[in-house]
């Protein structure tokens, strides 16, 4: 079996804990070259995990990696739209971590650049492909718990030191929304079945924060009737880092963390959710080797891709209302 041949691009703490570790140990992928604009990490980083070359341009990487295929692009969000055209106009299909891009305007130029080359464009929205997402969504999909009519979702963590950039809004384009917000409602959208969104209110806090807001509360209608809130937080006063998704149908409930699926039967609520043991840190650790492995299949042409540049746009758009929205105070409606 040919294996795939992968650069990747940007050599932070997602690519050094997450992407290397588990794409340097599948059967059929190679990771041929890294690319870093930090000359000494590049090289550290390419003999920590044996990889044969790295660079420190772009530009240079796609031009000399003949044989590569595909990219991997795990920078900043502020060049995600560089990065992703670069390689997309050198014939390589991409995977770019979430968010797509900083405006629903440059998620745009990166999905008619992929559409133009006829390559394959995936964004990383790793708690999809979270085992006990998947079974929850099965689940859903089955309409074993009804029609489902609220969702409510959140995340609370801290920044580490090396996200600092995240709080700039000219590198990241916003600030917990773009960060932590855009995966919850994307995984809550689709849990729903993506309803049409009708409008978004939001309200948002900078406690810590200057340029970017530091919490957000936001609440979507959808044009079937169902409702979703979501929370995202830097700064909620907590003693852990807390990821959950509540789903309310006609007929039963969902949860992730703790993983419960409650469905009414004979007049009583029974959890038929399958026995799980696995830590949130198992969990977290799955969602990435299933989301690679599934781009790497897709790439092979086992599978369509999931989470594609086109959901990205429509994600940017949502993205683009909410922040309207918090500034204006009042609901926007989504056109």
């Amino acid at each position: 079996m040919e294996k795939i041949r992968i650069g990747l691009v940007g050599l932070g703490n997602i690519a050094q804990t997450i992407h290397l570790p588990i794409l340097t140990k599948l059967p059929d992928a190679e990771v041929v070259a890294v690319c870093d604009l930090d000359d000494n990490k590049a090289r550290v980083v390419a003999e920590k995990f044996g990889i044969p070359r790295y660079y420190t341009d772009v530009e240079t990487m796609l031009k000399s990696e003949e044989s590569m295929i595909a990219v991997d692009i795990c920078t900043p969000t502020v060049i995600h739209k560089e990065v992703a055209i670069a390689a997309l106009e050198s014939k390589k299909d991409v995977l770019v971590e979430k968010p797509l891009a900083r405006t629903q305007t440059e998620a745009v130029e990166i999905v008619v650049a992929a559409k133009k080359n006829h390559r394959k464009l995936m964004v990383g929205m790793n708690n999809r492909f979270r085992p006990d997402a998947m079974i929850l969504r099965s689940f859903i999909e089955d309409h074993a718990l009804g029609k489902m009519f609220y969702v409510k979702a959140g995340w609370f963590k801290k920044l580490n030191a090396e996200s600092v950039w995240f709080t700039r809004k000219e590198q990241s384009g916003g600030g917990v929304v773009l960060d932590l917000g855009i995966v919850m409602f994307d995984l809550a959208l689709w849990m729903m079945g993506y309803p049409e969104v009708k409008e978004v209110t939001a309200t948002h806090y900078t406690h810590f924060t200057k340029e970017v807001e530091d919490s957000s509360i936001m609440f979507m209608k959808m044009k079937n009737g169902s409702t979703l809130t979501i929370e995202a937080s830097w700064s909620f006063e907590s003693n852990a880092d807390f990821f959950y998704c509540d789903c309310f149908g006609t007929e039963g409930s969902g949860s992730l963390n703790p993983f419960r699926i409650l469905k009414r039967m004979h007049g009583s609520l029974v959890n038929v959710a399958p026995a799980s043991h696995e830590t949130p840190q198992t969990l977290y650790r799955k969602s990435y080797e299933n989301e690679l492995k599934h781009w790497i299949g897709a790439l092979r042409g086992l599978h369509p891709i999931v989470s594609t540049g086109e959901e990205a746009v429509h994600r940017m758009k949502i993205v683009d209302a909410i922040y309207k929205a918090a500034k204006k105070g009042k609901a926007v409606a989504i056109q």
